[in-house]
C-alpha cells in the first residue's frame, strides 16, 4: 500500500470521529461536566502524542534551523487566527442582535485550518513509520471527537439550526482528509529538511490546541479530582498503546 492509500485509510478515523460527535451532539449536548472531562482526556492524549512520538521524531530528523523556522510558522498562524477569530466573532455578536443567525465565520475558519493541519499531520506521520502514522492518527482522532462536539454546540448557541450545525461540523472533519491525502503525496517525497519543517508546524498547532483551547476551556469548569485524572488517563493509554505497538 502506498502513503497516499494508507494516510487515507487512517485519517478514515478522525474523519468518523468528526462524524459521530456531531451526531452525539445532534441527539443530545454534553454536560459541562461531560465536555470538561472529555477536553481534559483529549488534552492528555495530544499530549502524549507529542512527548512520545512527534518530538522524538523531529530529533531524529535533526535539521534544527528546519524545525525552528517551521515551529515558528505554525506558532504565528495559530496565533493569528486565535486573533483574527476573536475579532470576527466581536463583530458577529454585534450583527447577531438584529439578525436571526450569524454563521460565527472566525470559528469555522479557525477549525478549518486546524484541521486541514491535523490531516498534514496524519499524512507526515505515514511518511515516518506506521507506528507514529497510528498514534498521531488515534491522538488526533480523540482530539476531534471532541472538536465536533465543541463546534456543533457553538453553532447551536449562534442560533444555527441543530441539524444545519451537525452538517457544518461534518464537512469540516472532511478536511482532515484533504489535509491527510495531500500531506502524503506532497511530502512523502519530500527532503528530511522539509519533513522536519512540516512535523515542527505540525507540533506547533497541536500544542496550541492543547494548552490554549482544550485546557483552558476545560478549567472554566470547577476543577475536581476526577476531572483532572483525565488529562492523566488520556497521556497514559497513548503511552501504553506506543510501548505496546513499539
Amino acid at each position: 500500500m502506498d502513503q497516499v492509500a494508507k494516510a487515507a485509510l487512517y485519517v478514515s478515523l478522525p474523519v468518523f470521529a468528526a462524524l459521530l460527535g456531531s451526531l452525539i451532539a445532534l441527539v443530545r449536548r454534553p454536560s459541562a461536566a461531560v465536555a470538561s472531562g472529555i477536553q481534559h482526556f483529549a488534552a492528555g492524549v495530544v499530549m502524549a502524542a507529542l512527548v512520545g512520538e512527534v518530538l522524538p521524531a523531529l530529533r531524529e530528523q535533526g535539521h534544527l534551523p528546519w524545525v525552528v523556522g517551521g515551529f515558528s510558522a505554525g506558532v504565528a498562524l495559530m496565533l493569528t487566527l486565535g486573533a483574527w477569530s476573536r475579532r470576527i466573532e466581536a463583530r458577529r455578536t454585534s450583527l447577531a442582535r438584529s439578525e436571526a443567525y450569524v454563521l460565527p465565520v472566525g470559528l469555522l475558519a479557525a477549525v478549518g485550518v486546524d484541521l486541514l493541519i491535523d490531516g498534514e499531520l496524519v499524512g507526515l506521520g505515514v511518511t515516518l513509520g506506521s507506528t507514529t502514522g497510528l498514534i498521531i492518527t488515534l491522538a488526533l482522532t480523540v482530539e476531534i471527537l471532541f472538536l465536533s462536539l465543541s463546534v456543533v454546540a457553538e453553532l447551536t448557541d449562534a442560533g444555527v439550526p441543530r441539524g444545519r450545525s451537525a452538517l457544518i461540523t461534518v464537512g469540516l472533519g472532511l478536511l482532515t482528509g484533504v489535509g491527510a491525502v495531500l500531506g502524503a503525496a506532497l511530502l512523502g517525497g519530500a527532503s528530511h529538511e522539509v519533513l522536519a519543517a512540516g512535523l515542527a508546524f505540525g507540533t506547533a498547532a497541536l500544542l496550541y490546541l492543547a494548552v490554549e483551547e482544550l485546557l483552558v476551556e476545560a478549567h472554566e469548569e470547577r476543577e475536581t479530582t476526577v476531572l483532572s485524572a483525565m488529562f492523566f488517563l488520556g497521556f497514559l493509554i497513548i503511552y501504553v498503546l506506543g510501548e505496546v505497538a513499539a
